[in-house]
């Protein structure tokens, strides 16, 4: 096994969060394309356009239960002075009447049945009196056109309905079942290697030990990543050694397109990242960021690919992946939007104390009335995990400023949310 020495690590440079995640979007990785079924198409990325390859509907249609006239028969009709028209043919959905609407005819249809020739309105089922005898009484007037469902009057042939990059929800199925999409092209997962570090960490089934924890970063990330529509790959778990820990990770990146590694990433005696990122030669983008929690993230490229290295702390390790691996990923999969999505909020409790560092605050967007209020969940500290059960957002405090009080307006980061612009344009930036 080669021998690994210990490097010295040069001052870390202090970046702006919406730096670090420019310098994460700058990177490209090339991921191939790949043809699934319609049924396993869910939460996937669109490879390519997709048109429709018919009209919708594709012949006129009744949206109701009711009879095909001639609007024509109906011009004279009142309360007072009812039309009286014979009905000729009854269909329901999937039938055609092989029968033309003369004058004085009608023909009884369900919703979604074609339109007979020679009729050019639809009454609804309770506008008509049934007299029996094959016979209604019709006592109002009707326009053509009157309650039909024209040709292509929802899409034409040939229109582009989704695009490349859009991610797959129920109603972009519906779409691909509606035109015929039996196989989709989609963009092929990027493959994610999660490596944990840490001598105090035990698998998820062992029992506690003084001074152990169990694995739980791992797995919350490789969550992170299915979200995100990566395909995550728990490479274990490695001591605080920095021979080991080397070895591992270029080992670990012969499995993926992106490694993840949490722990190791501060300036501890068994913080082996930094020195390992520098004996590898990776090209370094950044390893210090003026936020909490998870100001010692740090990411590098080598031979290519990505490694993102997130903190230890469950909750710095978290809001690490939402801010810089999700869009890194996203974008990797041609989404059209990478971004969490951005709501203005009223902050509901106070956070007095200075910081010069942008915060990140693990909460509860809720709507009182018409106003969103954003709640902070649980302990406000890097090494919680409780509080990320109950989040759906992340309160942005910028750096540099005296504290915040209850009741400010705040921009609020939507955990569930995509969107398509820059979040930090919208006020996140700071002097920080």
């Amino acid at each position: 096994m080669k021998e690994v020495s210990i490097v010295p690590i040069e001052k870390r440079e202090i970046i702006p969060v919406w730096e670090a995640a420019s310098r994460i979007l700058e990177q490209t990785i090339t991921l191939p394309t790949e043809t699934v079924p319609l049924e396993e198409c869910d939460n996937r990325y669109l490879a390519e356009d997709i048109i429709a390859t018919h009209d919708v509907p594709p012949f006129d249609r009744s949206p109701y239960d009711g009879f095909a006239v001639r609007a024509e028969d109906t011009q004279c009709a009142s309360k007072q002075a009812p039309v009286l028209l014979k009905v000729i043919d009854s269909i329901g959905a999937g039938h055609v009447s092989e029968k033309t609407v003369q004058e004085g005819e009608a023909v009884r249809l369900m919703t979604g049945a074609a339109i007979p020739k020679g009729a050019d309105a639809v009454i609804m089922l309770e506008l008509v009196k049934e007299i029996g005898s094959g016979k209604i009484e019709i006592g109002r007037v009707f326009s053509p056109g009157h309650n039909i469902s024209k040709q292509g009057e929802d899409t034409k042939q040939g229109t582009p309905i989704l695009k490349k990059g859009s991610k797959i929800h129920p109603g972009a199925v519906a779409l691909l079942a509606t035109f015929g999409y039996e196989r989709v092209q989609v963009m092929k997962k990027p493959v994610v290697g999660i490596l944990a570090t840490g001598t105090e960490l035990l698998d998820v089934g062992q029992e506690l030990v003084p001074g152990k924890i169990r694995n739980s970063n791992a797995y919350m990330i490789a969550s992170q990543i299915k979200k995100a529509g990566g395909e995550p790959r728990l490479l274990g778990k490695m001591p605080d050694d920095l021979e080991q820990t080397y070895n591992g990770i270029i080992a670990a990146l012969q499995q993926c397109d992106v490694l993840i590694t949490t722990g190791g990433v501060s300036v501890g005696d068994f913080d082996h990242l930094p020195a390992i990122y520098k004996k590898m030669e990776a090209e370094l983008l950044f390893n210090k960021i003026a936020m909490r929690p998870g100001s010692v993230t740090s990411a590098a490229v080598y031979e290519g690919k990505l490694l993102f290295g997130l903190s230890g702390n469950p909750s710095a390790c978290f809001v690490g992946c939402e801010l810089f691996v999700r869009p890194f990923l996203l974008k990797a999969l041609n989404a059209d939007k990478v971004h969490l999505g951005v709501l203005k909020t009223e902050l509901q409790e106070d956070f007095l104390k200075p910081n010069p560092f942008t915060r990140f605050v693990r909460s509860r967007v809720e709507w009182e009335g018409s106003v969103p209020a954003a709640v902070p969940v649980g302990l406000d500290k890097s090494g919680s995990v409780t509080s990320l059960a109950d989040a759906n957002a992340l309160i942005v405090l910028p750096g540099g400023t005296r504290g915040w009080e209850i009741g400010s307006e705040v921009t609020t980061l939507l955990l569930d949310g995509e969107g398509s612009v820059w979040p930090w344009d919208l006020a996140v930036k700071s002097k920080s």
